[in-house]
């Protein structure tokens, strides 16, 4: 399978010990700036479809303009870490799952101690976002800030329906072939984010009252033209977390670090110097 040239570092692979919740898990990884050992970390969180090779360049170019050591990984069920099987299906809490569990595992693995993470910023898109204010609001004294790209906090109509649209896409227009470039089994990462947000008894999800456990500096940026949610998703976290800040960019759509990466840049290193 031909892969992205992005991927062809040498892979890196944590293996995350089982629980009482879950089986153990192998979480593909990489670090960035790693001979700068005394620097702080940011830990990138992918979108719902994301995996390491799909954040491309940009958690390097944001890394070196912040002076940052950073994490890269691939959630379980996307890219090259342990797939979803088949008969699994994920569950309506699957992002606090992430925020709660998976990710201090993966921390702990990599040896990220308590220190570390007081001075660890998350960097999350979409889905991964979400998981960032999840982890934020569950360990208010373990984080130096947060920046999220297009979080959900709520379910939109208007989530539902460009999600369903999407899947159309993946079945008929050429998306899977396109996405199995970034994924081991594309079908697990694909139908495992797909089939929970079209599920009935996801749409009430609702992440807004775990918000106000917020404590650290928190930067929410979205694209006015986002297809997957209203501007109503970073107003409400303005609404319970008095410290965020906001960075509405007109004419960019879900993607802003895709599509506006010299401004997002600037808008986070900018929030990130000022703290």
């Amino acid at each position: 399978m031909n892969r992205p040239a992005d991927t062809a570092r040498a892979a890196a692979f944590a293996d995350l010990p089982a629980t009482a919740t879950r089986d153990a898990l192998r979480v593909d990884y990489r670090w960035l700036n790693a001979a700068l050992i005394d620097a702080p970390i940011a830990v990138f969180l992918h979108e719902g479809l994301g995996s390491i090779a799909m954040w491309h360049d940009w958690p390097q170019s944001l890394c070196d303009a912040l002076g940052f050591r950073g994490i890269v990984y691939s959630r379980p069920g996307y890219g090259r870490s342990t797939p979803r099987a088949a008969n699994v299906k994920w569950s309506v809490d699957f992002m606090h799952r992430q925020a709660d569990d998976v990710l201090p595992a993966l921390l702990d693995t990599l040896g990220v101690d308590a220190a570390a993470r007081r001075r660890m910023w998350l960097i999350g898109h979409s889905d991964g976002a979400s998981i960032s204010l999840l982890y934020a609001a569950a360990f208010p004294d373990a984080l130096a800030g947060a920046v999220v790209l297009a979080p959900h906090v709520t379910v939109e109509p208007m989530s539902v329906e460009a999600i369903g649209a999407t899947r159309e896409a993946y079945r008929a227009s050429g998306l899977r072939e396109k996405l199995a470039r970034y994924h081991d089994d594309v079908d697990s990462a694909f139908f495992g984010w797909n089939d929970i947000w079209l599920d009935p008894a996801f749409h009430a999800w609702d992440i807004t009252d775990e918000l106000s456990s917020i404590a650290c500096p928190l930067l929410a940026i979205q694209g006015v033209e986002d297809d997957y949610a209203s501007m109503a998703q970073i107003d409400m976290i303005a609404e319970r977390v008095a410290q965020a800040k906001l960075a509405k960019l007109p004419d960019c759509g879900h993607s802003p670090h895709r599509q506006m990466p010299e401004r997002v840049n600037s808008e986070i290193v900018a929030f990130v110097r000022g703290r």
